[in-house]
């Protein structure tokens, strides 16, 4: 029997949580746990880590999983190399689910930064506005550049202080849209966007107020992972060996 273990966290994740669910097909949706409310899954769901490589080996074994398909964002490189040495250690089939990288249009004015670690370096010595849209995990390393105001945009209110003296906080949940990223940015002086090249739809519009605005992007490269992907939900059922359903 198939039993797949789905490795979550974004808007895709739930969309092909869906799908799997709809087809009556046994599967684990797992959350990393970044987030303090996530959002409900049609499947039985677990919350946090494995304790590395050799725990999630023992959960592979344990659940009787038989497929993964990794779903999580582009950016989690450490659980995507950790699902790709795990699936490799026990032979069991993997797929990672990624949706397609953003690509700048002629009106865009993009810096593409190697990894998020380079962009401070890459912003202007005088004091600007920026627009820090990177989630929380790596917000510290923009403190060698205080003299920033930096407003940032987080799902849940942050649990411990944040090591940046000008900040703005706004606390809100995707899917954002143009007119609304447009008023956000304008409202605040924004005179820079920094973000990840994460892809998708739900966090796109942030670009498209940029480009209508004239402002530059400072924009991180994903991290090289191993292992193949799939881009639709259509291709994933079929590689699992069920037809998605139609309209997918």
């Amino acid at each position: 029997m198939m039993r797949i273990l789905l490795l979550g966290g974004t808007t895709e994740a739930s969309r092909l949580a869906d799908t799997i669910a709809a087809a009556g097909i046994d599967a684990v949706f797992s959350y990393a746990g970044r987030t303090n409310t996530p959002v409900a899954q049609p499947l039985p769901t677990r919350i946090g880590g494995f304790g590395g490589i050799d725990g999630l080996v023992r959960f592979l074994i344990t659940e009787r999983i038989t497929h993964v398909i990794d779903a999580t964002h582009p950016f989690a490189a450490g659980m995507t190399r950790n699902a790709f040495a795990a699936c490799q250690s026990v032979n069991l089939p993997l797929i990672r689910f990624e949706r397609p990288a953003w690509v700048a249009g002629i009106a865009d004015n993009w810096t593409m930064a190697t990894a998020v670690e380079d962009i401070p370096a890459l912003l202007p010595d005088m004091p600007t506005q920026v627009f820090l849209a990177i989630g929380k995990q790596q917000i510290g390393l923009f403190a060698s550049k205080p003299q920033h105001h930096y407003l940032l945009r987080l799902v849940d209110h942050p649990a411990a202080p944040i090591a940046l003296p000008d900040k703005t906080i706004v606390v809100a949940r995707g899917p954002f849209d143009q007119q609304g990223d447009t008023e956000l940015l304008k409202a605040h002086g924004i005179t820079h966007v920094v973000a990840k090249n994460s892809g998708g739809t739900g966090a796109q519009a942030k670009l498209e107020a940029a480009r209508a605005l004239g402002l530059p992007v400072i924009m991180a490269n994903r991290p090289d992972v191993p292992g193949r992907s799939l881009a639709s939900i259509r291709d994933v059922m079929s590689w699992l060996g069920h037809e998605a359903e139609r309209g997918v």
